[in-house]
């Protein structure tokens, strides 16, 4: 789509009328996005979206795992190389992977996110990813052949580990790398274990200090390659 400044216009006018929203400088790896989002995850909590299919707005904000994971990825060079995010949130790490140079999809299960990582990008004057709804347990079978594929924070529920690394397995590239951030949950110990039965290996485990807003916290990073 050739969406025009008026379009882009209209959509933050849509996001504003829907959510209580809060404009914010984060600035990670030498680099500083103005990112909107929504002001407060726990505000929109729904019961009856949570009681039908789990759904939580994790999505509504960035997370410290996602600083972790922008981190990582400011390390590589784009180049033009095809990115896949799984879970793009309000597109902060989308956004600064565009600016590296990737070609980037983002996706998410959520609507909203996608709308939110497309109006990011547009607002700090970058080219727009492209976004797509994924529902992992229902995953499209041409999300196939990227270079990176990447999440972060992702394994809040106990089936998300085999789900998650099940559509690393299936995207990754032959030669791609896999990289996933994770506050160390409890839950994400079963990831190594997982990757392995979907056909992945961990490659490099790595304990990375993350700050924001002045708190301190340990992030874990995976990094996936195919091959046993």
């Amino acid at each position: 789509m050739n969406e025009t400044n008026g379009d882009w216009l209209a959509l933050e006018d849509s996001l504003r009328s829907r959510f209580e929203v809060t404009s914010e400088p984060v600035s990670w790896a030498g680099h500083s996005l103005d990112i909107l989002r929504p002001r407060s995850v726990d505000d929109l909590i729904n019961e009856d979206e949570f009681n039908r299919d789990g759904r939580l707005p994790y999505w509504a904000d960035v997370w410290p795992s996602a600083l972790g994971l922008a981190q990582r990825i400011a390390d590589e060079r784009g180049n033009g190389r095809r990115l896949l995010e799984l879970g793009c949130a309000v597109g902060f790490v989308a956004c600064l992977a565009v600016k590296a140079g990737f070609r980037v999809t983002a996706t998410d299960y959520h609507p909203e996110a996608c709308e939110f990582t497309r109006l990011n990008a547009w607002r700090n004057r970058l080219p727009v990813p492209e976004t797509r709804l994924v529902d992992w347990r229902d995953y499209p079978e041409d999300l196939r052949g990227f270079d990176l594929v990447i999440a972060s924070d992702v394994l809040y529920e106990k089936p998300y580990c085999d789900l998650v690394a099940s559509c690393f397995a299936r995207s990754l590239a032959v030669e791609g790398l896999g990289i996933l951030t994770d506050p160390q949950r409890t839950l994400a110990a079963g990831f190594p274990a997982a990757a392995e039965r979907a056909g992945l290996r961990l490659a490099k485990k790595t304990a990375m200090p993350v700050e924001k807003e002045g708190r301190h916290q340990v992030i874990d990073l995976y990094e996936l390659r195919r091959g046993r």
